[in-house]
């Protein structure tokens, strides 16, 4: 069973790139979710490098459309970046070097700000790009 589920009524932000991304994360994070049962470092590190990436990836196009189209809220929606891919780059530091783990309580807190975040905050940039002709 999946962590958690895309689906454009709770997470569509009618941008669709950004709605596309978000299903990569979603993605990237079901698989790390489902790689933990096997105990295996190297996959583990392997798919909770791949996700940071994304992350990190989809943060920079987010934050470049809102710069492109003016978004007022970029401020604030970047420091919510900053502070997720500060704590995960410091769990993945940590993990490769054998200082912590990724347990089930890890993807649960991704899976739990995406919640919070898509929703409640995403969301709130759709009419403001699609405004700017980002669709």
């Amino acid at each position: 069973m999946a962590l958690i589920t895309w689906t454009r009524e709770q997470f569509g932000t009618n941008v669709s790139v950004h709605d596309q991304e978000h299903q990569s994360l979603f993605e990237r994070l079901n698989n790390l979710d489902s790689t933990l049962a096997s105990g295996d470092r190297g996959a583990i590190g392997a798919a909770l490098d791949s996700l940071i990436d994304v992350v990190g990836k989809h943060f920079a196009s987010e934050e470049a459309n809102m710069v492109k189209s003016g978004y007022p809220g970029l401020a604030a929606h970047k420091a919510a970046h900053d502070k997720l891919v500060d704590t995960c780059v410091d769990l993945q530091k940590k993990f490769h070097a054998g200082a912590a783990e990724v347990t089930p309580e890890t993807t649960a807190f991704v899976r739990d700000w995406l919640y919070n975040h898509i929703p409640n905050i995403d969301k709130a940039y759709g009419p403001h790009m699609n405004g700017k002709g980002i669709v």
